[in-house]
């Protein structure tokens, strides 16, 4: 496992209720159910909990569990550093509560493999996708996304599935640019994406809400407003253009187990 073609980030903070259980519980789906090398990052940030423990102690006992630690909390930058860090050759990241159904990650991982695309994505909000959760965050979700779509007229349909992956050689030209260390960052992402013209896969998920969620929704929706007002701003000046052809690099298909 020195070096997997795909790398799953797990950003956590205040986890140690669900974090042991949801490792192993994707530990076992990919062990029976992908074909590539894999390597599954913990990556903490300053959780004040017992989660930075129970992550040492998973990597401890697991060969292909990574722990890793940050000293400030923000979700977006645990990302960008497990993500930059790694030695794959796609990079993906997925919600600690497994609210997506796993059965959506191999063909998210087959769409980059292919070549044809940069960026796949889970979405609650494509056709085919079955989603169960609370009306507010229903409303709130769909409120979100047509509000991306006033300020960009985007293509992708969800940019806050918690179930993304991207080429390294892509997020490497793509995140110097992301700004947003918290939740914005996902959306970011994705603009900057489609603002170069990069293929952004969609794959409709089966998503069930966590009633435990730690999310802020007026926190996070503000954060989000103020966000999108700031990139579209960047873009009218000409900012988020990446400099160059993104490299194709393609050595680590050959690393079947």
């Amino acid at each position: 496992m020195n070096k997997p073609l795909v790398e799953i980030v797990i950003p956590v903070y205040n986890e140690q209720e669900v974090l042991e259980k949801s490792v192993n519980t994707l530990r076992n789906f990919l062990k029976s159910n992908f074909a590539y090398t894999w390597r599954i990052t913990i990556a903490d940030n300053a959780s004040k909990d017992r989660t930075w423990e129970i992550a040492q102690k998973l990597q401890a006992a697991y060969p292909e569990v990574k722990a890793l630690h940050l000293d400030q909390k923000g979700r977006g930058r645990a990302l960008r550093q497990a993500w930059l860090e790694s030695e794959a050759e796609i990079v993906s990241y997925m919600d600690v509560d497994l609210s997506t159904g796993l059965e959506s990650f191999w063909p998210m991982i087959e769409s980059i493999l292919s070549g044809e695309n940069e960026l796949a994505i889970g979405s609650r909000l494509a056709s085919g996708a079955v989603v169960t959760r609370q009306w507010k965050r229903e409303l709130t979700s769909r409120g979100y996304n047509m509000l991306i779509k006033l300020f960009f007229f985007h293509t992708f349909s969800d940019a806050q599935c918690g179930f993304k992956a991207c080429r390294v050689s892509t997020a490497r030209q793509l995140l110097p640019m992301v700004e947003n260390n918290e939740w914005f960052f996902d959306t970011e992402l994705l603009l900057l994406a489609e603002h170069n013209n990069l293929p952004i896969f969609e794959v409709p998920v089966r998503w069930v809400e966590d009633l435990d969620s730690r999310v802020n929704i007026i926190k996070t929706a503000l954060e989000d407003v103020k966000g999108l007002w700031r990139v579209r701003k960047e873009f009218w000046r000409g900012k988020g253009r990446i400099a160059g052809p993104i490299p194709a690099d393609f050595e680590g298909m050959s690393l079947a187990k």
